[in-house]
């Protein structure tokens, strides 16, 4: 059995695509050839996704982006110059890397002879102001810092696996504010684009305004597979399964898991905060408020393998 029947009844599902770090490259540096190839990769995934019958929905992260873009205002700024706000530069990136996927996936798209086009969203995400994150900022951002470097008072830094990192503040999503205009583009069979860094955080008090902070990846593309209320969720990320004992010699890889097992393994700490740990956090989401989303994780290039049951890790009721 095909993984979409058509009939005489038939209409698109939808694939909530969460594309890893692993496969987007820093516009303000050169691309690597690792990045090209995981790039690669994602956007067979997506031409595959298409061919198999879905409407297609991709998010992505910007750590690593918003990040640098912080530092390089840092090495500029005088006392004559107006910080920008966190939230704006989530939305430059959200722009800089969208346009980026946008070309690459046009391109892809033409040469396929696919009808299919991009349509890049500005994603705005509705937060709490008094959200404990704010009181305790956790979300690394950017690149590892020298600790003798000079930085500004306002700016929070924390020791992390990798370094010394700047950390902002990372509130839990509410509400994808753009969710209808979404929706109404995936009808119009787009690609939809969103979410970039975990989207823009707005909190609403007669007022619109931007918030600074970063919403984490992760928690928002589960939100809005939940409330586009998604066939599939698939988070593409660098390993291609799931595994227990990462990176010792009882490490033991997973490809099909129920909810209460996996439950376990995270209340254990199994599955660290800083890499797999949000990744399975939002997966887990997804299985517990949606009653007909599949939800898996793959490596890029693997995607509907992966629905087939033939590579990376299902995550089933149970």
């Amino acid at each position: 059995m095909s993984i979409v029947e058509v009939g005489s009844d038939y209409t698109k599902k939808l694939a909530l695509y969460s594309i890893g770090g692993n496969a987007l490259s820093d516009p303000s540096k050169p691309k690597n050839e690792q990045n090209n190839h995981a790039l690669k990769l994602v956007l067979e995934d997506v031409i595959d996704l298409l061919e198999a019958g879905f409407n297609v929905v991709l998010t992505h992260g910007n750590g690593p982006q918003v990040g640098d873009l912080l530092a390089l205002e840092e090495k500029g700024l005088d006392s004559k110059r107006v910080r920008t706000e966190l939230s704006t530069w989530v939305a430059a990136t959200q722009g800089m890397i969208g346009h980026e996927l946008s070309m690459e996936l046009d391109s892809l798209l033409r040469i396929k002879s696919r009808p299919e086009r991009t349509a890049v969203v500005l994603t705005r995400v509705l937060v709490d102001e008094d959200d404990f994150a704010f009181v305790k900022p956790t979300k690394p951002v950017g690149p590892i810092i020298d600790e003798k470097s000079k930085l500004s008072d306002d700016l929070k830094v924390s020791k992390t696996e990798k370094g010394l990192r700047r950390v902002v503040a990372s509130p839990h999503p509410i509400e994808v504010l753009d969710l209808e205009l979404i929706s109404k583009l995936v009808e119009l069979d787009a690609v939809v684009i969103c979410g970039g860094g975990g989207g823009i955080p707005i909190a609403i008090n007669g007022v619109w305004k931007g918030v600074p902070s970063v919403i984490d990846k992760d928690r928002f593309s589960a939100l809005l597979s939940i409330s586009l209320d998604a066939d599939v969720f698939i988070t593409s990320t660098a390993v291609d399964q799931i595994e227990t004992g990462f990176g010792t010699k009882e490490s033991k890889k997973i490809s099909e898991i129920k909810l209460n097992e996996l439950k376990i393994l995270y209340d254990n700490d199994e599955f660290p905060e800083g890499s797999m740990g949000p990744k399975v956090e939002a997966m887990m989401s997804v299985v517990e408020k949606s009653e007909k989303t599949r939800v898996v994780l793959c490596s890029p290039g693997n995607a509907l393998r992966t629905l087939r049951g033939e590579s990376g890790t299902n995550i089933i009721k149970g």
